[in-house]
């Protein structure tokens, strides 16, 4: 069975399926690009609100095909320098995308697969999930954004203790952490996810772009050029269309219905 990244549709939200079941959904350049490509097409579809990225059935994803890296040895440096890249370009699309993504994770969520879910706005999670940074236990060092993800999400010496040792973390103590955002039986990750993602493709697209961009500024800016980025923000959705729907609903106590 070919490894693929498959792209369906459930309402307004764009469901990705990292999908490679013989090799537990191990990931591979075909779905890099794929990923990327995707993310292109519902930026620019207006009727795709949300995006939900899974793994097929029972397994978010596995990680690096360990027999393509090993494969990879033989071959010029440049060869898996140019594959990780195309890994990079697809998490920078997620982290730049501006419409919500949410990842739905049923059971193990491993190297560049936690990478991954981490690159998302938001986690649901099995409570069956675990994730783990698994780069030590074969000598290799993290790729997909995870040292990053993790250095800002979590305390430095709990960040250093899953990529050195290479431990192990259940859903449970990253929902208790802030990093999981609901926790769900086992077999309901997507179903969470899809409603999750309905609530937020039910709020205006423009302030969603505005929050996400503001939340990836701040890590880097100063309070003063924080407060200049919220005012410019602010002030640009007032003036959209949707602040009149919203606040009009708002006041008539009715449902908004965004453009």
């Amino acid at each position: 069975m070919t490894a693929e990244l498959r792209s369906t549709f459930d309402g307004s939200t764009m469901v990705l399926t990292i999908s490679n079941p013989e090799h537990r959904n191990a990931l591979g350049p075909e779905m890099y690009a794929a990923g990327v490509e995707a993310l292109s097409a519902a930026e620019s579809n207006p009727e795709v609100r949300c995006v939900v990225l899974t793994g097929e059935g029972e397994v978010f994803c596995a990680g690096g095909n360990l027999q393509r890296l090993q494969a990879n040895r033989q071959k010029p440096p440049q060869v898996q320098a140019q594959s990780i890249e195309s890994l990079h370009n697809w998490v920078e699309a997620i982290r730049a995308f501006p419409k919500p993504v949410v990842a739905a994770v049923e059971g193990p969520a491993a190297g560049a697969g936690f990478s991954l879910a981490l690159a998302c706005d938001l986690i649901v999670a099995a409570r069956n999930a675990v994730f783990v940074m698994a780069y030590s236990s074969v000598a290799l060092s993290p790729d997909g954004g995870g040292s990053w993800s993790l250095a800002r999400a979590l305390p430095r010496q709990l960040a250093a203790e899953l990529l050195l040792g290479g431990e192990r973390i259940g859903a449970q103590r990253l929902h208790e952490l802030g990093v999981v955002g609901r926790l769900c039986d086992a077999g309901q990750a997507l179903g969470t996810a899809l409603a999750w993602a309905d609530q937020l493709g039910a709020r205006a697209p423009n302030a969603m772009a505005s929050i996400k961009e503001l939340l990836s500024e701040a890590d880097r800016n100063d309070l003063p050029t924080q407060l200049a980025l919220e005012r410019e923000h602010f002030v640009r959705n007032l003036h959209h269309p949707n602040a009149g729907i919203g606040i009009a609903a708002f006041l008539a106590r009715q449902v908004p219905r965004y453009e």
